[in-house]
């Protein structure tokens, strides 16, 4: 049985399941076709809907085939083959890590005496390459496009842990850094489960490590994962933990404020103005530190997106008139440009849009996302095409409009097969 199937056999036609999940009709008959999947936050409604479980769910969306042919699952653009490590990586680390953590207490001299150790220099070293593969991540139009470097650097990694008996710290935050990179690449892939897991490793090892920065800014990731299947208050308990962390961390650092800038996120999603003003206050603070507050690597917070950051909070809040006026100042600036920033120039552009979708402003809705599908083209950002396709749900009754309609089309064939 398939989706089509499970709802006619309870008595739904497309309008009425459309209807149940807040969604438009197209939507349902994109899911029936397997032409895109449902989104992490439509799933728990479309199950309960179909009354299946969620692996019920997955049996349902898979596509016919002819026998002896595999199943192809719909996906979303540039989702295969990039993001976190695959599962023999991660746990040959993992092992790894249970022998060489231990011996992170050992007095230098004496766990030298076990070996040779590893040469001097080699940690700084991994140190900068993982600096240079952040660059490389943020000027890439594909992100997909760094995971196989990513991969290489975490199998050299993988053997510089298993040949070192002295202190383990610098490589362990080395590898703590990576996996955080690893999951910016999964989760940009719409891979979630794979982000997760990164971020959750990055995690632990930076608590070994002891590098409580590193710790912050890996749960401060893992938030994106909740915020990105609207688990909000799931997301806002993460972030208060690492806020604490961050208060350990170097004060010189912004890593406090990043974290203030990704809380305002969730409670906007919570619909709690105040609180959300006042994290955005206490991010804003960002702008009294040094340069050296940030690192290119895993912590780029400068307060540079501040202006966009807040405009799509005021989006989700509903305040329309603040959220306009904030995203269309964001996106003169220089680092907005289509050139410099596909994906945050996208993000705004779909913020706009879905400023037109809530005014049933035919024209807005059109004008904005236009340039932003053609951003996700160029980019193969499955960020910019799961957020569009967040906006082609909201659709409602502008669907009618031809010009929307065909809008609506060109979004679904971003996630095509």
């Amino acid at each position: 049985m398939g989706l089509a199937e499970r709802r006619r056999a309870l008595g739904y036609s497309q309008e009425k399941l459309a209807q149940l999940l807040g969604v438009d009709r197209t939507t349902v008959g994109r899911w029936e076709s397997g032409k895109v999947a449902p989104q992490p936050p439509q799933r728990r409604g479309l199950a309960a809907a179909l009354e299946v479980s969620l692996e019920e769910l997955d049996n349902l969306l898979e596509p016919p085939r002819a026998a002896g042919q595999e199943a192809a699952r719909p996906r979303f653009i540039d989702a295969t083959n990039a993001g976190d490590p695959d599962e023999m990586i991660r746990r040959e680390f993992l092992r790894i890590l249970t022998v060489s953590g231990a011996l992170t207490v050992l007095p230098v001299e004496e766990a030298e005496a076990l070996t040779e150790g590893i040469r001097r220099g080699v940690p700084a070293d991994f140190a900068r390459m993982n600096r240079h593969l952040w660059q490389v991540y943020q000027l890439a139009r594909s992100k997909g496009s760094v995971y196989p470097v990513v991969r290489d650097q975490l199998t050299t990694l993988n053997e510089a842990l298993a040949s070192n008996r002295g202190s383990a710290r610098p490589l362990l935050s080395a590898a703590a850094d990576l996996f955080q990179l690893a999951g910016e690449v999964a989760f940009d892939g719409n891979r979630y489960s794979d982000a997760a897991a990164s971020y959750s490793l990055a995690a632990s090892v930076s608590k070994d490590a002891e590098a409580y920065d590193l710790w912050a800014c890996a749960l401060v990731r893992h938030a994106y994962v909740d915020m990105s299947e609207q688990r909000y208050r799931q997301a806002a308990q993460m972030l208060g933990a690492a806020g604490r962390l961050a208060d350990r961390g170097d004060s010189n650092l912004s890593t406090r404020h990043w974290v203030a800038s990704v809380q305002a996120e969730a409670y906007a999603g919570l619909g709690d103005l105040e609180a959300c003003e006042r994290a955005l206050d206490r991010a804003e603070a960002v702008r009294d530190l040094t340069a050296d507050s940030v690192n290119s690597g895993w912590l780029r917070f400068d307060g540079a997106r501040l202006a966009e950051e807040r405009g799509s909070r005021y989006v989700r809040l509903g305040r329309l008139d603040l959220a306009e006026k904030t995203l269309k100042d964001a996106l003169q600036q220089t680092a907005l440009a289509s050139g410099p920033s596909y994906r945050r120039r996208g993000a705004v552009l779909t913020d706009l849009a879905a400023i037109g979708v809530r005014r049933r402003d035919a024209e807005q809705v059109v004008e904005y996302g236009r340039e932003a599908i053609e951003l996700a083209r160029s980019s193969r950002s499955g960020y910019v095409a799961r957020r569009l396709q967040a906006l082609c749900d909201e659709f409602g009754p502008l669907s009618r409009d031809h010009r929307v309609a065909e809008l609506g089309a060109d979004i679904a064939a971003l996630s095509a097969p």
